[in-house]
Formats: C-alpha cells, sequence, structure tokens
C-alpha cells in the first residue's frame, strides 16, 4: 500500500526542527527517527501526517559519549551503533542487554534508541531498559530544555512527557559502576515484540544485593517498574530462593486488572510471564556475577 500525500522536511539541526514543529503546529505532524513503526503504519494507513520532519541529518542527535558519571547517548544513535559501543556494555548494562534484543541485525542497523522510547510501543524492548537504568530523557522544545526521569516519561499507549513541539535530543545514563545487567523476554510469535520482557540492573558485593532496579514491559500499556521484586531483593544475597521470592511478587504493586489483554496472550497469562522472566533475568544477572569468581 501506498501512503497518503505529505510534505517532507530535513531538519538541519535540533532548533530547526522544533521550529518546523511551531510552523505546522496546526498540522498532523510526525517525526521521523529509524522509521520502523511509523512507514509501516503511513503505508497500512493507521498513520497519515501531513508532515514528515526527518531527523537524520541532525548530527547533534547522534553518537554515544561518556560524559562525567554517566553515558550520553545520542536520541538518533541507532541500536548497532549503541551495541559497537564498548562503554555502553559498561556503564548501562541493563539498557544494552534490552538493545541486543530487538529485532534483527536489519532492524538494529536502521531503529534508534530515541526513537524506540518516544514511540513508547508498550511492547518495545527499552522502556525497561531505561527504567532499570535509572535514565534521564533530556526533552528539547521552544522553552529550552528539560529533563525528565524514567520514572515520569511515559504515560501509557505511545503517550510520553513530550510535548507537541518538543523533541528527545539524548538519553543520559548514570553509570552503573561494577553493577550488572540483564534482559529477559517472552517474544511474540508474529513479530518478535515482547509479551512480556524483564530487565534487571544489580549491584551485588559481597555475595549482598547493595541496590537493585527492576523494569518491565509488554505486560501493562507503558513501561513499569517492578519495585516489590526491587524490595526483595535489597540487602539480602542473590542465590536461588532470593530470585524465587522476587519472582513471585513481581505483579506485587501492579493493577493486574489492567494488564495487557490482546491476541497474543491474556492478561492472567502475562501475569504469570512476568514472574516467569522475571527469574531469568536474575538467574542471568547472577550467572555474571558467579562467572568470574569460577574463573578465578
Amino acid at each position: 500500500m501506498y501512503p497518503d500525500q505529505f510534505d517532507y522536511y530535513e531538519a538541519e539541526s535540533v532548533d530547526h526542527a522544533i521550529e518546523l514543529l511551531e510552523e505546522h503546529e496546526m498540522a498532523e505532524t510526525e517525526l521521523l527517527a529509524g522509521g520502523h513503526s511509523l512507514l509501516p503504519a503511513m503505508k497500512t494507513g493507521l498513520s497519515s501526517p501531513d508532515v514528515l520532519i526527518d531527523l537524520g541529518g541532525v548530527a547533534e542527535l547522534h553518537g554515544v559519549s561518556v560524559e562525567g558519571d554517566s553515558i550520553v547517548i545520542g536520541a538518533m544513535t541507532k541500536y548497532s551503533e549503541l551495541l559497537d559501543t564498548d562503554a555502553a556494555h559498561d556503564h548501562a548494562p541493563a539498557l544494552t542487554a534490552a538493545v541486543e534484543q530487538v529485532g534483527d541485525r536489519q532492524v538494529r542497523n536502521r531503529g534508534t534508541v530515541g526513537g524506540n522510547l518516544a514511540h513508547a510501543d508498550p511492547a518495545s524492548d527499552l522502556p525497561g531498559g531505561a527504567l532499570a537504568s535509572d535514565a534521564t530523557l533530556v526533552v528539547q522544545g521552544p522553552d529550552g530544555q528539560r529533563e525528565v526521569g524514567v520514572d515520569d516519561f511515559f504515560f501509557g499507549m505511545y503517550a510520553t512527557d513530550v510535548g507537541p513541539a518538543e523533541i528527545l535530543t539524548r538519553v543520559e545514563v548514570p553509570s552503573a559502576g561494577d553493577a550488572v545487567g540483564a534482559y529477559a523476554k517472552k517474544p511474540s510469535p508474529s513479530s518478535g515484540y515482547a509479551m512480556v520482557g524483564v530487565a534487571v540492573q544489580l549491584e551485588v558485593d559481597g555475595g549482598s544485593v547493595l541496590s537493585a532496579r527492576a523494569g518491565a514491559n509488554g505486560v501493562m500499556d507503558h513501561g513499569v517498574r517492578l519495585e516489590a521484586v526491587e524490595d526483595a531483593l535489597e540487602g539480602g544475597p542473590l542465590d536461588d530462593d532470593a530470585i524465587e521470592r522476587a519472582g513471585d511478587v513481581a505483579t506485587d504493586g501492579l493493577d493486574t486488572a489492567m494488564m495487557m489483554d490482546d491476541l497474543q496472550a491474556s492478561g492472567e497469562f502475562r501475569a504469570q510471564l512476568l514472574g516467569v522472566y522475571t527469574k531469568r533475568a536474575l538467574q542471568s544477572a547472577m550467572d555474571q556475577i558467579s562467572a568470574p569468581a569460577a574463573a578465578d
């Protein structure tokens, strides 16, 4: 199928893109990042923007760098570029683990980190990883820049705190230090998107969990923190019993009646999967901690 007619603009800078958004504020306008969600929607008629603003040529939105105690990821950084950066694995292990399971090689060579997070598909892999990483999303608009903590970024299905004339410019992740990160998901057999995905980031010292963050996607209509899992782990040992207990409380604090319920899986099934994949993510994290000790 062919998309409806639209006006196309190539943004030269972030400021130029914002100017274009303001100029066309009365029209239905979309920003083009990697295009893996937008272009299929346009071809099938699910999205019919009047104006398309391409961010691909905005140099300041690309790249990965370490700045102080954080790793900074430009919103237009491709998944493959992030995975090819050693600093990303060292400083943002939970987010990187989630990126590793996005789509296939072709998708990872085209799709972007910022486009994924700004699109906020509840079944995409990055929201859980961003939540587990305690990321900060930097948004720029006519009134300048502002920082949004990841816990406040996702509102609902395809809904975020990015305003109509604003652009997500970068993702800042505090360095994980010696923490380990992992991501486990049950992929949809038809699309590869997450029916349930769980990301964890753990700091463990002397066998005791000093800090834990866990985030999930695919369960609710937006990415969510699993605070009951974090509480079950912190202050105690990371062992098989702790993993079992944490998985058993994965749904605590979540409104199970509001869990995603579709042709892929019922809400009840997703609740069961959440516990299972929480345990798998934690087991993967524990294996990473045990591996160096075994090598010694």
